[in-house]
This record gives structure tokens, C-alpha cells and sequence, in this order.
């Protein structure tokens, strides 16, 4: 959550995410940041490090934009529903669940209470489908790998 804010107020966003006003802000950003407009060395590498965290930002903020959601939610749902939770990790308020399809989500705002209850129910993945795949922000960090 905390990632999502700072990222947010770097875009100066409030409410959910429109990408068309996105992508406009982060243009205009990144031709105010671009190291190349510096002349003095040391400006240079702060635009070099903001330029990264707006790109990084960028990228975040759209994966967890609404419309980006909608678009990807029948593979999600797929995922969700006919794969079983293969590996997990949890710190601080984000937990990071591998699917047996191979596919990562990240879940923002789960707190220790409901993961150690995740993690101690009798089925992770019917109670991830019941208490937070569909209850918390994700967005997906991993792409299943094909093996040929």
C-alpha cells in the first residue's frame, strides 16, 4: 500500500487510475526529469534516479489501473479458479502468490492476521478465492514462463 500511495502522489492521483491522464502526466514528466536536459553532473544522476522511479512508477500504476484489470480478468479469473496456490511469500503488507500455471500476483494490504490464517487453512487456494484474490489490489509481477 505503501508503494501504491507513493507512486500515486508522484502522479499526482487521487481516486482510481485513468490511464489516458497517466500517460499524459508521465510524458510530461519524463521530459521534465530527462538526464539529457542537465548540464551539471550531479543534476544529471538526480534526473537519471528520478527518470527510473517515474518509469517504475509508470509501469506499476498501470498494472494496477482499472481498466487493465478489466482487461486481463478472464486469464485471472482462469488462474484463480483452476490453479492451485504453488508457492507464497508474505512481507510486511504484501503477499506474492505463485500459481501452479506459473503466473505471480502480488496482493497489497494483506496484513499477518489473514496470511497466517492463508497459510494454516485446509485449502490456500479456496481460501485466497474466498478471503483475498478477489478482496485485495493486485496486479500480476510474473508472467507464466513456456517451457519448450
Amino acid at each position: 500500500m505503501k508503494r501504491i500511495n507513493e507512486f500515486k502522489k508522484l502522479y499526482k492521483v487521487e481516486g482510481a487510475i485513468n490511464l489516458k491522464t497517466l500517460k499524459t502526466t508521465y510524458r510530461e514528466l519524463v521530459k521534465e526529469w530527462h538526464p539529457d536536459k542537465f548540464l551539471d553532473q550531479d543534476k544529471k544522476d538526480e534526473a537519471d534516479e528520478v527518470s527510473k522511479r517515474i518509469i517504475e512508477a509508470y509501469h506499476f500504476l498501470v498494472s494496477i489501473a482499472p481498466e487493465t484489470k478489466e482487461s486481463n480478468l478472464e486469464e485471472y479469473t482462469t488462474t484463480i479458479t483452476q490453479s492451485q496456490v504453488a508457492d507464497y511469500h508474505h512481507k510486511s503488507m504484501l503477499l506474492e502468490v505463485t500459481f501452479t500455471d506459473g503466473t505471480t500476483y502480488e496482493y497489497f494490504g494483506v496484513n499477518k492476521n489473514l496470511f497466517l490464517k492463508f497459510i494454516n487453512s485446509k485449502s490456500m487456494s479456496n481460501f485466497g478465492r474466498r478471503n483475498i484474490f478477489n478482496s485485495y489490489t493486485y496486479r500480476k509481477s510474473k508472467k507464466a514462463t513456456v517451457m519448450a
